[in-house]
């Protein structure tokens, strides 16, 4: 899944969802502008940047993270004070390091631990807010880091959740990060799982849900077709087969490739050809 950009787009939703994660009020939230912000030399870019309106109040730094990775922590400080130098900002800063889960997170240096130890880095395991919640953004990182076994499950609650929120902007964005979820993070579930997980009606009118109910008629259609088009082919070689014995692999290959008029048009033009020569003849001028 691509958690850089799903964290990116909760964040901008849900603005109080750093806040929570950090164990802060969410009234402060009111007075940040969420933002993110690249930096130039590596082109690195913050998941988010929470910009205090007021001058007595830190920046935020967030960074997501969901494998584990070695060099985390050095990156992390280089994006910070990269960001830092270019930016220039008056305000004090904080960085928040979001791991999926604690096997996510490397084991801090000395001087990462310094950081740490000061409150400078806040370390957040998303897989500790694990108990029921009333937060929709918190619901759907919980959703996110389900097993298949839990999502569907836990699609739907979280779908008769929304369904009671009378903001319609926020119901219609929570349902479309459902959307996302189950599309980016399980693709290998079965279809009668994945129609399982959209039986609500809010999720059924989604662009997602009729997009792959298109698709999915499409490629069935073109399936068909498909089907359709190896069995004419099957039966016009056996029909070549009979009446010369024998046909070459370089003109079961070129029949292979002759569109659904083209392989009505040999279907006639058979009983017309005497000789192999009078097939070659006739491929060549589909050319």
């Amino acid at each position: 899944m691509k958690t850089d950009t799903l964290f990116y787009q909760l964040f901008q939703s849900f603005h109080t969802l750093l806040f929570e994660l950090i164990d802060r009020p969410t009234s402060e939230a009111e007075g940040y502008k969420f933002s993110s912000a690249e930096i130039k030399e590596k082109a690195f870019r913050f998941d988010g940047i929470f910009m205090p309106i007021a001058q007595d109040k830190p920046i935020f730094l967030a960074e997501v993270q969901f494998q584990p990775k070695e060099d985390f922590y050095s990156e992390f400080l280089a994006e910070i004070f990269l960001y830092l130098n270019q930016y220039r900002p008056i305000q004090d800063w904080q960085a928040v390091a979001i791991f999926a889960r604690h096997n996510c997170e490397p084991a801090p240096d000395k001087f990462c631990q310094e950081l740490i130890t000061s409150g400078r880095i806040i370390r957040i395991h998303l897989e500790d807010f694990r108990e029921e919640t009333n937060s929709l953004g918190i619901a759907i990182i919980q959703l996110i880091l389900a097993s298949e076994k839990q999502a569907p499950k836990m699609a739907r609650n979280l779908a008769q959740k929304v369904e009671k929120e009378t903001n319609t902007d926020l119901r219609d964005n929570v349902v479309e990060f459902i959307e996302a979820v189950l599309v980016y993070k399980f693709p290998k579930l079965s279809r009668q799982e994945v129609e399982a997980m959209f039986t609500h009606s809010d999720l059924k009118k989604t662009r997602v849900y009729q997009e792959a109910v298109l698709e999915g008629e499409q490629r069935g259609l073109q399936i068909g077709k498909q089907e359709g088009l190896q069995r004419q082919i099957a039966i016009l070689l056996r029909q070549l087969t009979r009446k010369f014995g024998k046909v070459t692999p370089r003109v079961k290959s070129r029949i292979s490739k002759l569109s659904v008029v083209q392989l009505e048009d040999l279907a006639e033009a058979i009983f017309d050809f005497e000789t192999a020569a009078d097939l070659n003849a006739w491929l060549k001028n589909q050319s």
